[in-house]
């Protein structure tokens, strides 16, 4: 057959990127075509998207991969972020970084007129103080005048599909990380809305992956999966319905996949959420902290003069002491950007633990602190979700950190599989090559993915069992107090 191209557009939190997927009808080829840098800018206080300077570098993407006269378009992206349009289609306000301190006690607003319980069994989503439920309420509690303006919102993924195609639709993976969505329905949970006065009417219809939302320069552009999650888990290499995913990055998602949400008092105790996969999927996660803070430590030892790449950080963390410190890795003041060695330090020293001051054992603090978050949470989820897992399969930019991966497998006692790296990209193109007919499903799609390459696998290191079971206990009672 002949080669089809599709472009793959996606955003991180640190970094863009636009590129070319080749289909030859046998093998994927991956083409970086224009990476750039991302990162909240603050304004008076307020960290804000620089979305404007983002779609600029995406159009640049496009225009290079135009030689290959590419078969669609898809566009993914962190989640829970949003746009705000004017009557006339016009954004109103640079989109707000979900690290802005805003939504700072909107979730006990949200709960004083709305119970906890009642929001979850709705929503079937976690509670994080970052949803869009706690940004918009922070707009509702202020009255800004961006609401009564506003006649659309659109979240980051479906901002920059608008602007490509002329269309406004909310696709279903990157809605369902509002808070917003009915779980059971998969439409926008009106009820709940109302009691919050957060305006319907500037919520666009739902969409699912695949559907065509309309063309770019002749281009067609076609929803995907939208949260970045969702297109990372699409590509997925599972050869066993028994095993877990991690989307290693800036956040660490943690999860199951499974055919119906799960919302019982259990799922609630463990704080899971129930996002929107691809293809009628459930993403039934917890979200880490992830690498974001080891990226923080790194830019605060730059700022100070001295400069290490990741690859020398986690050499030095090698060297160090193992499971000395630990941290609660979803601790609220990791949140926000800062001098997070100092915050590493000083949460050992209010929780009575010898504080770690190279920047080898402050890193090994965080990534051992990391896998013992992988581990709470598969034991969390096995319990919500009655199942067993075999393996755990690391996909995204972490699978660079050889040592956490071994971490990984010996905190969670099971094989860890690594791979592929730029999994968000493959499933992003995964779903367009299914809806255009050049794959049948996604069962088709993630065979495809295991034969790219032998994957690195991590064997549990049985000598180690103790260890990480004692240090398993000393993390649980950190998240515990």
């Amino acid at each position: 057959m002949a080669q089809k191209t599709v472009l793959a557009v996606d955003l991180g939190a640190e970094s863009g990127r636009v590129m070319a997927v080749h289909f030859d009808g046998r093998q994927l080829e991956l083409e970086e075509l224009h990476r750039f840098p991302n990162g909240p800018v603050t304004v008076h206080g307020t960290l804000y998207w620089d979305i404007l300077r983002l779609w600029a570098e995406i159009q640049t993407g496009i225009g290079k991969g135009k030689q290959y006269h590419p078969a669609g378009i898809g566009v993914d992206t962190w989640g829970v972020d949003f746009g705000l349009l004017d009557g006339n289609g016009r954004l109103l306000s640079n989109p707000v970084c979900y690290r802005d301190d805003r939504t700072e006690g909107m979730m006990d607003a949200v709960f004083a007129q709305v119970p906890r319980p009642e929001v979850f069994t709705t929503t079937g989503i976690q509670f994080a103080r970052y949803n869009t439920l706690y940004q918009l309420m922070s707009l509702v509690t202020e009255d800004s005048p961006l609401l009564s303006l506003a006649d659309t919102l659109l979240f980051t993924p479906d901002l920059i599909s608008y602007w490509l195609t002329g269309e406004k639709a909310a696709e279903h993976s990157i809605a369902s990380t509002s808070q917003m969505l009915d779980v059971q329905t998969r439409q926008w949970a009106d009820d709940l809305l109302g009691k919050l006065n957060i305006p319907r009417h500037i919520l666009p219809p739902i969409v699912t992956a695949g559907t065509r939302l309309g063309t770019y320069q002749d281009i067609p552009v076609l929803a995907v999966g939208g949260h970045d999650t969702a297109s990372a888990v699409a590509a997925v290499p599972a050869q066993t319905e028994n095993y877990a995913y991690l989307s290693s990055g800036t956040w660490s998602l943690f999860g199951l996949e499974t055919r119906q949400p799960i919302v019982s008092e259990a799922a609630l105790a463990a704080n899971v959420t129930n996002e929107g996969g691809v293809y009628g999927t459930v993403r039934l996660l917890q979200n880490l902290m992830g690498l974001w803070i080891v990226q923080q430590c790194r830019k605060t030892w730059q700022q100070q003069g001295q400069s290490y790449s990741y690859a020398q950080l986690v050499e030095l963390a090698r060297a160090e002491r193992p499971l000395h410190s630990l941290i609660n890795i979803n601790d609220a003041s990791f949140l926000p950007p800062g001098d997070h060695p100092q915050l590493v330090q000083d949460f050992c020293a209010r929780t009575g633990q010898a504080a770690p001051q190279s920047p080898g054992a402050i890193i090994r603090t965080v990534l051992e602190s990391l896998a013992l978050g992988y581990r709470h949470t598969l034991e969390e989820l096995l319990v919500v979700s009655q199942r067993t897992v075999d393996v755990v399969h690391i996909v995204g930019g972490g699978i660079q950190n050889e040592l956490l991966n071994q971490m990984a497998a010996n905190a969670t006692n099971r094989p860890v599989i690594a791979g592929p790296i730029e999994a968000t990209v493959i499933g992003n193109a995964l779903v367009q090559l299914i809806a255009l007919g050049e794959l049948q499903d996604i069962a088709e799609g993630r065979n495809l993915v295991a034969n790219m390459a032998p994957w690195q696998r991590y064997e549990p290191d049985e000598k180690e069992t103790a260890v990480w079971q004692e240090a398993a206990q000393r993390y649980l009672n950190l998240i515990k107090d």
